[in-house]
């Protein structure tokens, strides 16, 4: 008796393993790729976004800059002089 739900597994898992991707999933996949980074970034939690170098916002209540690391491969936020 403990056949049947092990073959009734069975046939699904192949039936599911069977299907292959449709082709507007496919097509849409590649369009959907982020765009390749310009350059150094930061990333501000509160507005969910990055900010390339040079850009000014408010981050917590406090205005910041975004500069470049002295490598130049990142970006981190400086509290900017009004």
């Amino acid at each position: 008796m403990r056949y049947i739900p092990v073959l009734a597994a069975a046939i699904v898992l192949s039936a599911c393993a069977s299907q292959g991707a449709t082709p507007e999933a496919s097509a849409a996949a590649p369009a959907a790729a982020p765009a390749a980074k310009k350059g150094p970034q930061c990333y501000s939690g509160d507005h969910g976004k990055f900010f390339d170098v040079d850009e000014k916002t408010s981050i917590a209540g406090v205005a910041v800059t975004c500069k470049a690391t002295s490598d130049g491969k990142a970006g981190q936020w400086m509290g900017s002089k009004h």
